[in-house]
């Protein structure tokens, strides 16, 4: 049987916020009410701890809270995976090991960053962390966030791992996913990590998407990655193109100071505060980035 029929993910996935205060505490009131209106909306699955969720400035004790709350609002309804992705094999596997005693579906493994492995570097740290933690481990390429990527024959060799499920692919580049789906073969799951480029992505082979605007469209996101799954492109191109003012909006600047401004403009009472060295929008650009979508954000409770 193949890994996508043993898992069944596929889908619109939200890479969720991680909430914080203005003195920078976590918030697990506003991460547990934003977890169940995803679920309440149509939302396939969650990551935590991702790059949206800030992961980068979470300590170990902070990524468990975050996982638990997650777990805890989304009560099984959908699955939820651990971003635990570093730079060091052994943090990587660490931060594995505890996600998984977490009660974590499965794992996010993002390309180590800063040190920059060769191919045959990256290939022997996604396989000691696939044989360290004994979950489901999507690999993710997002070359404009660690300036290396993953090419597609490493991808195919790493494929063989039971472990290695599949790909988050933000490069947007519908040549690099075809090759990926060339090297990789057919149960390989193929996530788009770029929102505006969901569509065409879908078209190459790809089964869902991590998204960042499934946080604010979860149902949105969810039906046109259904329409393209079932080969009904026309309908999912008009929903394309009523998402992308809002995928445009939500990158308009470091991802995820946008998303933060915009759930902070719910009735979620969501906090826009973030970590430095990233830092929050002023009031009034808030109020110029949300009033175009004013209606779909009052609808967000």
């Amino acid at each position: 049987m193949s890994k996508q029929n043993d898992l069944g993910w596929r889908g619109a996935w939200a890479a969720i916020p991680t909430p914080f205060g203005e003195n920078g505490e976590l918030c697990i009131d506003a991460l547990s009410r934003h977890v169940a209106f995803l679920c309440a909306n149509g939302i396939d699955g969650i990551v935590a701890c991702g790059t949206t969720g800030e992961s980068a400035t979470l300590s170990t004790s902070e990524r468990a809270k975050v996982l638990e709350a997650t777990l805890s609002a989304a009560a099984g309804r959908v699955p939820v995976i651990a971003g635990v992705g570093t730079n060091d094999t052994k943090t990587t596997i660490a931060y594995g090991l505890e996600a998984k005693a977490g009660g974590a579906d499965g794992l996010l493994v993002v390309t180590p960053y800063y040190n920059k492995p060769n191919q045959e570097g990256q290939f022997r740290h996604f396989m000691a962390v696939a044989d360290a933690v004994d979950l489901p481990q999507i690999l993710y390429n997002v070359p404009g966030r660690t300036g290396t990527r993953c090419l597609p024959e490493t991808l195919g060799r790493l494929n063989a791992h039971d472990n290695i499920v599949g790909i988050k692919d933000a490069t947007a580049d519908m040549v690099v996913a075809t090759q990926t789906r060339c090297a990789a073969g057919q149960d390989f799951l193929m996530f788009s990590g770029d929102d505006g480029t969901t569509l065409p992505f879908i078209s190459v082979g790809g089964i869902g998407a991590i998204s960042v605007v499934a946080n604010v469209a979860p149902r949105l996101m969810h039906d046109i990655i259904a329409k393209a799954l079932e080969g009904q492109y026309d309908e999912a191109r008009a929903l394309h193109e009523r998402m992308l003012p809002l995928c445009l909006a939500l990158f308009s600047d470091t991802s995820p100071i946008p998303l933060k401004a915009m759930l902070a403009a719910t009735p979620m009472a969501y906090p826009k505060a973030l970590r430095s060295p990233l830092f929050a929008m002023s009031d009034t650009q808030q109020a110029a980035l949300c009033a175009p979508f004013a209606n779909l954000l009052a609808e967000i409770v």
